[in-house]
């Protein structure tokens, strides 16, 4: 893992962690490094387990291997104390997530980062709620328009009952 001399680690966030307030409330710790794509993956929405109910009420973002395709996300510098919040939050011990180390290219440089790939994969579209969390995200970092125009083009579940997402709006500003 790239851990950086001052005790931080890097991070490499493309779902609902692109959101500022979303990352904060379990790992306050997290501050914002740059932008940058993660080349030869594409962005999916989906579940670990075929039926499981999550927090967002449907499928949430994942990383897989794609030759040609691009991730855009932000590079987060988060404490090391606030790893085993991170891991907890992406479920690794639940078997949800797997820890991943990538390269991620920035305007600058390669940033090797920690990020997450769900685990036995089910396609799943996620909730209106996640997809704005995500949007939001991409729109505060300054992702391109593009691929901002690819997220808000994303087909939803419909879902419309109580989310994570409230919890958000009580701390953004």
């Amino acid at each position: 893992m790239s851990v950086l001399a001052n005790g931080r680690f890097m991070y490499f966030a493309f779902g609902s962690n692109l959101l500022k307030e979303r990352l904060q409330l379990a790992n306050p710790s997290a501050m914002f490094c740059t932008t940058g794509r993660l080349k030869d993956y594409k962005l999916n929405f989906g579940l670990y387990e075929k039926y499981v109910e999550t927090i967002w009420h449907g499928g949430v973002a994942t990383i897989e291997s794609c030759p040609g395709a691009e991730v855009w996300g932000v590079i987060w510098t988060l404490s090391n104390k606030n790893l085993p919040s991170l891991d907890n939050q992406e479920g690794v011990s639940k078997g949800m997530y797997s820890p991943l180390e990538v390269s991620v290219e920035t305007d600058k440089e390669l940033i090797l980062c920690r990020t997450y790939q769900m685990n036995n994969f089910h396609a799943c579209p996620p909730s209106p709620q996640y997809k704005q969390v995500v949007c939001l995200g991409a729109e505060q970092n300054g992702l391109p328009v593009e691929y901002l125009k690819r997220l808000e083009a994303i087909q939803t579940n419909n879902y419309s009952g109580p989310s994570v997402l409230d919890q958000i709006r009580t701390v953004m500003k």
